[in-house]
């Protein structure tokens, strides 16, 4: 089975079981949608793609973790997952690099995402309490991701599309956690996030494997 529908069933059960609040199912869910997009990177060619597919393939790996440990909301949990995460988006960022980004697109384009992320800071700072730091960190490392990957728009939009939408997805789970809890931040940070992955697993494939 290709591992696209795959993922994308898991997630509408995935968003389907947060809102009705049976675990188990949003469990299994999240692990095979999580899995689902790991596999679609491997159909795309990954494993064939050099260090960017090798790279791809950890930063995906990372993300699996991260979305593991989510699964519980308890404070050590979320730091963990915030701490796979954050080590997926420099995974990103080193795939990236292996492409050859354009410097100059994606120094411009470090200036509009930087004012993001001051503002996204300057928004969950007073609420993030003892884990300021590792937020703070991550917003760094997410804002880094998201400029580096505009360094490659010229060979695939879909890459900086991608980290965009990414980030959008952390912006919903921030606020899930951080300001205003509900199902409404799953049920949109969730299709994001398994859009961005399922993107990314696509389109680095497409451009390491036409570079060759």
């Amino acid at each position: 089975m290709s591992a696209v529908p795959l993922c994308l069933l898991a997630t509408a059960i995935l968003v389907w079981a947060e809102r009705t609040g049976i675990t188990w199912v949003r469990a299994v869910n999240k692990t095979v949608a999580s899995l689902a997009f790991v596999l679609a990177a491997v159909q795309a060619g990954a494993p064939g793609a050099g260090a960017s597919g090798l790279a791809l393939l950890v930063a995906l790996g990372l993300s699996v973790v991260g979305d593991l440990l989510l699964l519980s909301r308890a404070k050590p949990a979320f730091l963990g997952g915030l701490g796979a995460f954050l080590l997926a988006h420099v995974a990103f960022v080193a795939t990236f690099l292996t492409l050859g980004p354009d410097p100059r697109v994606a120094g411009v384009a470090a200036v509009p995402v930087a004012l993001v992320c001051a503002f996204v800071w300057r928004w969950l700072a007073p609420r993030a309490g003892s884990m300021r730091g590792p937020v703070l960190a991550y917003v760094v490392v997410i804002g880094a991701m998201t400029a580096t990957s505009f360094g490659l728009v010229g060979r695939s939009p879909w890459v900086p599309v991608a980290a965009v939408v990414f980030l959008l997805s952390d912006l919903c789970v921030a606020r899930d956690r951080f300001v205003s809890p509900g199902w409404d931040n799953r049920l949109v940070g969730l299709p994001l996030y398994y859009g961005a992955q399922l993107l990314f697993a696509w389109s680095i494939p497409a451009v390491a494997l036409s570079a060759g």
